[in-house]
């Protein structure tokens, strides 16, 4: 329930911050962020994951993965951004 609350601030809070922005600009950026929250949620499950096993290495496998989702999501973040502002 607090995942959903936040993200529905958030959401309002990116309609107030894109005004200045193109309506398709604003899309592209509300749904970057949307795709890189899910990808952020996803890496807690999976790090979530890895403090409940007591496989060391499989442990060390599942935060990597965690760490690798949590900078893919940046990269979408920052390429949606990119993109809104060339809009």
């Amino acid at each position: 329930m607090k995942k959903i609350a936040f993200v529905l601030a958030a959401a309002g809070l990116m309609s107030v911050a894109a005004c200045h922005k193109s309506p398709e600009a604003a899309a592209v950026e509300n749904n970057g962020d949307m795709l890189a929250d899910n990808m952020e949620a996803q890496a807690d499950n999976i790090d979530a994951l890895a403090d409940n096993t007591s496989n060391a290495s499989a442990a060390a496998a599942l935060e990597n993965v965690a760490d690798n989702t949590n900078a893919a999501a940046d990269n979408v973040r920052d390429a949606a951004e990119a993109k809104a502002d060339n809009l």
